[in-house]
């Protein structure tokens, strides 16, 4: 009778264990805070998400951590922007955690740049000119528009992965696309009087935010992406400025902002600091809101 009921119980216990494996959450790798966030409103409680970047991080430059080689081992989705972004590292990571599920051309690698169009494509690619990007400017997720692409992209890979909770993504799917397509609307017109403000950049980093509230660059710090600039440069950009003068002087917080306060100084152009990614538990609603009133605020 003990032997008996031993064995009903043991086989109870792998009945359970069975059951909740079916009912597992998906492990997502995202490179970038944004598409954890994303991957959070679309996956809901099937996934379970970790972000291998900060909003104050810089996603070109990290380190293939032995804590993210883990991470990046037991995960089931890889998601992040591709276009040459996390080229410094994202392979290294890729190769050292030996995981077939994420790698390129597998269901589980998902690239957001593959599925909208860059900005910005080099038509000759000459690395003397710095840090460029042959696909593109990598930076879509300053783009609404592109987001919602991304976004649908993103709910059919969750499906075929998950296909058993294929209802669930497309109802989460659908009801991001509409509260979305209704934040875009609002945005649009709340920063109607943006159009045709002139920008300083102290990276070339806003291109698709330039693009959307029709924002004209008109001075660039860096003399080549991803090279500081040196005082040469930014006295010819004093001069520029004093020729053709700008409305405001963006950057990310997480740049260098010493010759963002020195050309401040010199010109009384206002300065915003615009986070430039979600932060931890922040939406992609809640960040769109904060970048439009930040910008709305400068007069």
């Amino acid at each position: 009778m003990f032997y008996q009921l031993k064995n009903r119980l043991l086989v109870m216990l792998v009945l359970v264990i069975s059951s909740g494996n079916s009912y597992s959450e998906i492990n997502v790798f995202a490179c970038e805070p944004e598409w954890a966030s994303l991957v959070k409103t679309l996956g809901g409680n099937k996934v379970s998400v970790f972000s291998a970047t900060t909003a104050l991080q810089d996603p070109h430059h990290i380190q293939a951590r032995p804590s993210l080689i883990a991470k990046a081992r037991r995960a089931d989705l890889l998601a992040c922007t591709g276009a040459e972004l996390e080229v410094g590292w994202l392979p290294l990571l890729l190769r050292k955690s030996g995981n077939g599920k994420i790698m390129p051309d597998k269901s589980g690698y998902f690239m957001s740049s593959d599925h909208v169009t860059l900005l910005e494509k080099p038509k000759l690619l000459d690395r003397s000119q710095g840090d460029v990007h042959a696909d593109g400017n990598p930076h879509i997720h300053l783009d609404p528009h592109r987001i919602t692409q991304v976004a649908k992209a993103l709910f059919n890979t969750l499906s075929s992965i998950d296909p058993d909770n294929h209802d669930y993504y497309q109802k989460n799917w659908m009801n991001f696309k509409d509260t979305w397509t209704k934040a875009i609307k609002k945005w649009e017109l709340q920063s109607q009087s943006l159009s045709g403000k002139k920008i300083v950049v102290n990276h070339n980093s806003w291109v698709y935010l330039e693009d959307w509230l029709n924002l004209k660059r008109v001075a660039t710090l860096e003399p080549k992406p991803g090279i500081a600039p040196s005082s040469t440069h930014l006295a010819q950009v004093l001069s520029q400025l004093k020729q053709n003068q700008a409305d405001m002087i963006l950057y990310a917080t997480y740049q260098d902002s010493k010759a963002v306060h020195w050309l401040e100084e010199k010109t009384n152009i206002p300065v915003v600091a615009l986070p430039f990614s979600v932060s931890n538990d922040e939406t992609l609603f809640q960040w769109y809101e904060k970048i439009i009133n930040q910008l709305m605020s400068i007069k």
